[in-house]
């Protein structure tokens, strides 16, 4: 059975969403509705196009030069269970998961056994970025996140030492 991921759209190289040269896939349904938010036609939950993981892997596999991909949206946690399909097969190819989210981490660590994927993809994903998009916070001289409460966490390092380590 093929597994699928409604997606709001597809960047094939990206500069602007996590080091290096990333492929970005940008899910189809968000709950947060963040005013301002920079792709508001990504929230509805109706609209996008599904696509086959196996598909979005033909593209991630014709790059050479991609350091890794992102996962944004929408928000990749409401498409927990398909997106974590996703990141593992990206990760079996040496390339690294960042994901965005306008959840936080500790919202998803109280969720985690609760809502079926979201260890899965949380556990595949090196930095997560995450909290609601705030209008009045947002800089464009920030990187990598639009508004200064989000923060750039490195997963692994948290996970290990079951303490928050911001990056950025």
């Amino acid at each position: 059975m093929s597994q699928y991921i409604k997606v709001a759209g597809i960047v094939k190289e990206s500069i602007v969403d996590g080091p290096g040269i990333r492929l970005v896939v940008f899910g189809q349904g968000c709950k947060h509705h963040c005013p301002g938010c920079h792709n508001p036609e990504s929230h509805s939950f109706e609209g996008g196009e599904l696509m086959e993981i196996d598909s979005i892997m033909e593209l991630v596999k014709e790059n050479p030069l991609l350091d890794g991909v992102t996962l944004s949206g929408g928000d990749p946690f409401e498409q927990s269970e398909s997106f974590a399909i996703l990141a593992k097969k990206v990760k079996e190819l040496g390339l690294n998961i960042i994901t965005y989210t306008g959840y936080t981490y500790e919202e998803i660590l109280d969720n985690i056994d609760l809502i079926p994927g979201w260890k899965k993809l949380l556990y595949s994903t090196d930095i997560l970025v995450d909290g609601k998009f705030e209008i009045d916070k947002k800089s464009l001289m920030l990187k990598f996140k639009g508004s200064s409460n989000q923060r750039i966490i490195d997963v692994n390092k948290s996970l290990k030492t079951e303490k928050i380590i911001v990056i950025g």
